[in-house]
């Protein structure tokens, strides 16, 4: 039973590994809209898709009967509130694995809505749709947070139901490195918005931002980047962070419970007379510790959770982009964010998603601090030297990193300028 904060930071404690025994993890999710009417696909259309999936070797995970994802080794598919469909990939070793596993995903998903009339999209928002055309799913949660999670941030919907991010998790191998990591992914959180830009279009118009993905989720209840983070955030101020904060609902059985009126202290306390005051075990810890919708959150790794969803010319580079500072460059990563002041940071994160590399940050802006992180970054890949068949490095997977930041512009740019010559929606599908 999870019933002391001792039992919480055991929890994380047991997260270390070895470094020779660092992962990488990607989870990166996709909008899919149906070609005749140009809508985002509905429940039976998903039942369709994942059916065809399973000559894959996929295999379905059912929820009271519904198919609501698939699995396969250690990766799965999961279904997103508005139909969005996410890959959460094995835990691999390098980028080359990860970024051969995107494009196996790729190559299956292409197959199966090729088969059945349905285009990607790869965009951090729905670029077409209006909140009341998107359909929803059986997957029972999200009923409750479609309720609940609008009175704590009022474009909580928009994040559930028009967002797609990528995000990715790393190891740590002491509670020191921890502390490192996890102020360095939230001190260049302005960084990943710039640099990952890609949701310019809402609703067939100009939004006005380069990210408005990353504006809805400021904007999103449960989430954010709280001023704690940028302290030396150790595993016991972490516990003391979740044990907390307010808890989004219970999983009773087969049941959903809202957790609305609780904190997890008052669960941890036998507080809850609707499950009648039974304690927490890991699940629930698990449970709550992932609908912490902070920009970066811990678990038994961390997770990275800033970045636009984007086209697979560049979904391998944001994982490269950071496993580069995070494994391969720490201390010189960290030497540099640490003269970085909390509130200019924090002004940066808020400016970020509307004016992108033209943000300030300590007196320069945030395309220079691309290009310095870009180069710490490289450095970090140089000095893993993992080499694929070809003989090359991870390095080649920041190539368009480098093409963006010489050319001074982002996906989201590209799109602005694409869509204001002729309002033409075509090249937001994935080719």
């Amino acid at each position: 039973m999870i019933n002391t904060k001792e039992k919480i930071i055991k929890y994380f404690t047991s997260g270390i590994k070895e470094t020779k025994n660092f992962k990488i993890g990607i989870e990166h999710e996709k909008f899919l809209f149906n070609n005749k009417n140009n809508k985002r696909i509905d429940y039976s259309k998903i039942k369709e898709m994942f059916a065809a999936l399973l000559e894959f070797g996929w295999n379905p995970i059912l929820e009271k009967g519904n198919i609501i994802g698939l699995s396969k080794g250690g990766k799965s598919i999961t279904l997103e509130p508005g139909n969005q469909v996410e890959l959460s990939g094995e835990k691999l070793n390098n980028i080359h694995e990860a970024c051969a596993e995107s494009h196996d995903y790729l190559f299956e998903l292409r197959q199966v809505t090729k088969k059945l009339d349905i285009s990607i999209v790869s965009a951090g928002f729905d670029p077409i749709s209006k909140s009341n055309e998107i359909p929803n799913n059986p997957k029972q949660r999200y009923k409750l947070m479609t309720k609940d999670m609008p009175l704590g941030g009022e474009l909580s919907l928009d994040m559930m139901y028009r967002t797609c991010g990528t995000q990715l998790n790393i190891d740590y191998n002491s509670e020191e490195d921890f502390i490192k990591k996890f102020k360095i992914v939230n001190s260049i959180v302005p960084i990943s918005i710039a640099l990952f830009a890609n949701s310019s279009i809402v609703e067939k118009k100009k939004s006005n931002y380069l990210s408005y993905r990353s504006k809805v989720w400021q904007n999103t209840s449960r989430g954010g980047l709280p001023k704690l983070f940028f302290e030396n955030l150790n595993f016991e101020r972490y516990a003391e962070f979740i044990m907390n904060f307010p808890i989004l609902f219970i999983q009773n059985e087969t049941n959903y419970l809202s957790g609305q009126r609780y904190i997890f202290k008052d669960f941890m306390d036998g507080k809850i007379n609707e499950i009648n005051n039974r304690l927490p075990n890991e699940n629930d810890l698990s449970t709550h510790l992932s609908t912490v919708f902070t920009e970066n959150r811990l678990k038994k790794y961390i997770e990275l959770r800033s970045m636009d969803t984007c086209g697979w010319d560049c979904l391998c580079s944001g994982p490269a982009f950071n496993i580069g500072m995070l494994y391969g460059n720490l201390d010189e990563t960290y030497e540099l964010i640490s003269k970085w002041e909390k509130n200019k940071i924090i002004n940066a994160y808020l400016e970020a998603p509307q004016k992108g590399f033209n943000t300030q940050l300590m007196g320069k802006d945030l395309l220079y601090w691309a290009s310095t992180l870009l180069n710490l970054s490289k450095r970090g890949l140089e000095n893993r030297d993992v080499l694929n068949k070809q003989k090359k490095n991870e390095t080649l997977f920041l190539n368009h990193l480098q093409k963006l930041i010489d050319n001074k512009t982002t996906n989201a740019n590209h799109m602005i300028s694409k869509f204001s010559k002729n309002e033409d929606l075509s090249e937001l599908y994935d080719k």
